[in-house]
């Protein structure tokens, strides 16, 4: 590897630095990008309708302030901006903003895309750093900075002349290249441009200091925007913004960081959008915050037709391991992981009926799961999926969370077996449905399968009479290999008794383990009986299900000797 063709980043000297022991308390001011840094990095850029939809969709989210387009770029951008403009689409609390660069003609044509919108912004931005200096405009800093300038008064002179009273107009400022812009110069730059802007009380003047491409470490990152916020002389008026890209994969870290350090603002693209790596992912970032305790103030409620919205609109599909929007991210395949997560289900039920609560009013703590997924419009039907890394909790959650089954931890560990043979026999993924279907076949005869070849013994009826004494006696109507038959015994209860009449047809089982609840709230609850058994020499599990008990530890002794007859 050619290491020697690359030099190290530039430290920022700042050893007062305050950032590290800031915490961020509230939402920064965020800005999308996605309908134009995001569109123009598109294979396929968006049509006008693709374009209004997830236009459609960022307002719908609560995003106040949204970069639109590139106006002076082609015509595609320029109508885009007039048609939501024209036909109403900008609710009255919402900023558009266009990017422009610094030549005359084009600010013109920016600034005339805006005629009519009721909050507007105009983002002008030249490239400031060395190499750019040096090698695309072969100009001095004087020049350079010269640009930026005379870039400002054009566009206040053209929103002067081109846009009316019910206009509420700011003005953005971006040094292109922050990142590899001399600290020095990047705020003599943008102090020239303050001078000419004058901001004050209700005129705010952003300066958007971009990470156009990702250079140092996000702490370095950190340290030049505190430097800037530091420096700056007319600090109070200034929006501060953070425009990462993700060139070294920390661009969700600088813009944090950076928030610590004294931005105020946001800028990036729904799912890292963006040119090469992408800009900063605006999801990740405000799931963050949310994740927290820090309310993003973007709705985040309906996290697949977000992505679904997005995907559609960039014609690009979203990792399934994406933080907080892919399909896996809430998903566990691995068997501690599952058994855990089942756990931590658990005990915030017990927790929050402790406190006289709802789940929802407790405090989040699940292991594995840094939120509840349902927060997102997630159902828990995929927090854990069954494959060959799988083991018991995870076949356990799977049976409580659908079918309301709560397994004995041994029957659960005879079950995973049963579940394991069939993952290693076929491989790949074992669904929910087909682990029930499983389920079904091996403990509970149905309409389907109750047939012959489910077990020797089919249960009709049986009823139960006390004696004074204690004594139960058992009278069970059955089919038994296929004869109707009336099996009778007596015992100290009615599994005891049953175990009794079983003798009389050749059966020995005796009771190991016994445990019941029930699967819903009201007259019509059914319960589940679990019975665990030796029968002739073999130790099975059985389940059955009824709305009276009885009937319920009758069937799953049935379930058992059904089983031990395979």
């Amino acid at each position: 590897m050619p290491v020697h063709k690359y030099g190290r980043y530039e430290a920022v000297d700042i050893p007062d630095r305050t950032w590290p022991d800031n915490r961020v308390t509230v939402a920064p001011r965020w800005l999308s990008t996605d309908l134009r840094d995001g569109n123009q990095a598109l294979i396929d850029p968006m049509s006008p309708a693709r374009k209004r939809e997830m236009f459609d969709l960022l307002v719908k989210m609560g995003y106040k302030e949204i970069e639109v387009g590139f106006p002076s770029s082609g015509e595609t951008d320029f109508n885009f901006v007039r048609s939501i403009i024209e036909e109403g689409a900008i609710p009255e609390d919402v900023t558009i903003s266009v990017l422009t660069q610094a030549r005359e003609e084009l600010i013109e044509r920016t600034v005339e895309s805006l005629v009519g919108a009721h909050r507007a912004t105009v983002h002008l931005y030249n490239a400031t750093a060395p190499t750019f200096r040096r090698v695309v405009f072969r100009g001095s800093r004087e020049e350079v900075k010269q640009i930026a300038v005379d870039g400002t008064r054009l566009v206040m002179e053209y929103a002067e002349k081109i846009l009316g009273p019910e206009t509420i107009f700011g003005y953005q400022y971006s040094p292109e290249i922050f990142t590899d812009t001399e600290l020095d110069f990047a705020l003599e730059v943008c102090e020239a441009v303050c001078d000419v802007w004058q901001p004050e009380e209700g005129r705010e003047i952003i300066l958007n200091l971009p990470a156009t491409v990702e250079r140092s470490t996000p702490s370095t990152h950190a340290d030049r925007f505190e430097w800037m916020s530091r420096n700056l002389t007319r600090r109070e008026h200034v929006c501060l913004s953070v425009h990462p890209h993700n060139d070294r994969g920390t661009a969700v870290a600088a813009a944090e960081l950076a928030i610590m350090a004294g931005a105020d603002r946001i800028e990036g693209c729904l799912f890292g959008q963006g040119e090469r790596t992408g800009n900063v992912d605006l999801v990740t970032l405000g799931m963050n915050l949310f994740s927290q305790g820090v309310d993003p103030q973007i709705d985040f409620s309906q996290i697949d037709e977000i992505r679904r919205t997005s995907e559609y609109c960039n014609q690009m599909e979203i990792h399934p391991r994406h933080p907080y929007a892919g399909d896996l991210v809430y998903t566990a395949f691995s068997g501690s992981h599952q058994d855990a997560i089942k756990k931590g289900f658990d005990a915030m039920e017990k927790d929050a009926a402790a406190q006289g609560k709802t789940v929802d009013d407790i405090e989040w703590a699940v292991p594995y799961l840094p939120i509840d997924p349902k927060d997102v419009g997630r159902s828990y039907e995929a927090v854990i999926r069954v494959n060959s890394q799988s083991g018991k909790g995870g076949i356990a959650y799977v049976l409580k969370n659908d079918h309301k089954l709560d397994l004995p931890r041994r029957m659960q560990i005879e079950f995973s077996r049963i579940i394991q043979a069939k993952t290693d026999a076929e491989g790949g993924e074992v669904t929910p449905t087909q682990i029930w279907s499983t389920f079904q076949d091996e403990y509970l005869p149905n309409a389907e399968n109750a047939g012959a070849r489910w077990g020797r013994i089919q249960l009709r009826s049986g009823q139960t009479t006390s004696d004074t004494d204690g004594t139960d006696t058992l009278t069970v109507e059955a089919v038994v290999d296929g004869v109707d038959t009336v099996l009778t015994g007596s015992g100290n209860g009615p599994i005891s008794a049953f175990f009794e009449a079983l003798q009389a047809i050749g059966i020995d089982a005796r009771l190991l383990d016994y445990t019941e609840h029930t699967m819903s709230e009201g007259a019509s609850a059914q319960a589940a009986s679990y019975i665990e058994c030796a029968i002739d020499g073999k130790v099975l599990w059985g389940i059955g299900i009824d709305a009276n008990t009885t009937r319920a530890s009758l069937k799953a002794v049935v379930s058992a000797v059904n089983r031990a007859a395979r």
